[in-house]
């Protein structure tokens, strides 16, 4: 199975670090290990400075107000936030050794040529870059697969992203529904938006989640989503900028369980009967006699009734016998037979 089926087929979960190692790289290979244990299939960090993601300026649009980060520089938020590039071939190599699928996003060329140099085998974009088409571009030009976060994305801005990538003759696309708040709320996630943009886009779907819990990755599994992106922290005790809207590994761990059983449940499209359905049959209705009946004598709503078992004729004949007289003689309790047709 190549690394885009994989993305494409059951259910992916990416375990997103972020600032969550809170400027230490044991906190960082802790968390690695505690993906594991939780049950991802994936560790996700991000390649920037505060350099290479805006400017170090103090005017007005450079300051954050509101929310979850508010009074912040932009500069000042990454340069706490980010991950040093030093330690990303350390994470990556711990990633490795015990099985974890690792990625990151990159947000300028400069990040995705250290990224290549890294060997890394998948992109992500992120909600921010998605208008940063010469960086799609770019990225895609790599020709490995591209997991792209729609979050504040119009339905043009999105086809725009889609199209940088098939310009490079990359068509190992995924689109992440996603609701740019921090944390997010429930009533603007609107999740049902995976459904249309599957079929708008006809490209695989799945979740960057910044809502609390695991419910919203749930629904979305259920309705379809092949990849959750879902941040993860040691402990929201250790405070850096993303912890607030983090999972514990235990919460993690319970999300996976619940979108297995989700996807499981979900299954395929199918009017087949199981094994267990096919003998539940015999207790589906029938019409039965419910009077004695002698041969002749004109079927009523008296002698005959649509019951339970199923070893009379089907109920959708009930009408049509109540225009005939009965071939046979009939003991109350007793199914009437096909030949009365």
């Amino acid at each position: 199975m190549t690394l885009y089926e994989k993305l494409t087929t059951g259910t992916y979960f990416i375990a997103e670090m972020s600032a969550n190692h809170a400027g230490s790289l044991e906190n960082a290979l802790t968390i690695v290990h505690k993906a594991k244990e939780a049950k991802a299939d994936c560790l996700k960090i991000q390649t920037y400075t505060a350099d290479t993601i805006t400017v170090d300026c103090n005017d007005e649009p450079f300051l954050i107000k509101g929310g979850l980060w508010d009074g912040y520089k932009l500069y000042d938020l990454y340069k706490e936030a980010y991950t040093p590039w030093e330690w990303q071939p350390i994470i990556k190599e711990e990633c490795e050794k015990i099985g974890l699928d690792f990625l990151s996003t990159p947000f300028d060329f400069s990040s995705v040529d250290f990224l290549e140099d890294m060997g890394v085998l998948f992109y992500k974009i992120a909600s921010f870059e998605l208008v940063d088409i010469p960086l799609i571009e770019y990225t895609a030009s790599k020709g490995k697969p591209m997991i792209m976060s729609c979050g504040m994305a119009s339905i043009e801005e999105i086809q725009d992203a889609v199209d940088a990538c098939k310009r490079q003759n990359n068509d190992q696309v995924i689109l992440l529904k996603c609701c740019s708040e921090y944390p997010a709320e429930y009533s603007h996630m609107n999740l049902k938006t995976i459904t249309d943009m599957q079929k708008r886009y006809k490209i695989p779907m799945g979740l960057s989640d910044h809502s609390m819990g695991s419910t919203a990755a749930v629904v979305a599994v259920s309705l379809g989503a092949t990849v959750i992106e879902k941040h993860i922290c040691i402990s929201r005790n250790i405070k850096n900028p993303d912890s607030e809207f983090s999972m514990e590994p235990h919460e993690y761990m319970q999300m996976v369980e619940d979108c297995r059983v989700a996807a499981e449940i979900r299954g395929d499209i199918s009017y087949d009967l199981t094994e267990k359905e096919k003998a539940s049959t015999i207790f589906r209705r029938s019409i039965f006699a419910v009077k004695d009946i002698k041969k002749g004598e004109a079927f009523t709503s008296d002698n005959i009734r649509s019951i339970r078992p199923a070893n009379g004729i089907s109920p959708k004949h009930y009408k049509e016998l109540m225009e005939k007289q009965s071939k046979h003689n009939y003991k109350t309790g007793e199914p009437i037979s096909n030949n009365e047709l």
